[in-house]
């Protein structure tokens, strides 16, 4: 599978996904540290992907998502953005309705139409 098709398979399959150098509970630099405590903050289920042990991702993603830097919130199949929109967003709720809401959606059982 090429990479642009693994990103694009990890944004379908994760609700909440974040983009980041190192992990959660290890940043590896100040902006994804405080993306990731904004994220955690929500108080749901998040994937991460460590853009420094996947360098393929690295040089593809910002391409792919036409969103140059790290890190970069995927909710619901689509970019939020980096670091200074979580935090914004943090700041006045919409990031933890957009996240909640998000998460919600993806625990509600599939009713056909």
């Amino acid at each position: 599978m090429d990479i642009i098709e693994t990103i694009k398979e990890q944004i379908a399959n994760n609700t909440i996904l974040l983009y980041m150098k190192g992990s959660p509970n290890a940043p590896q630099c100040g902006f994804s540290a405080k993306a990731a405590q904004a994220v955690m903050a929500c108080g749901e289920k998040f994937a991460y992907v460590d853009i420094l042990q996947n360098p393929e991702i690295r040089a593809n993603l910002p391409k792919y998502a036409n969103w140059p830097t790290f890190p970069q919130l995927w909710v619901a199949g689509e970019l939020v953005g980096g670091s200074d929109i979580m935090t914004e967003m943090a700041a006045d709720g919409s990031l933890q309705s957009l996240i909640k809401d998000a998460a919600a959606k993806a625990a509600a059982p599939k009713t056909e139409a």
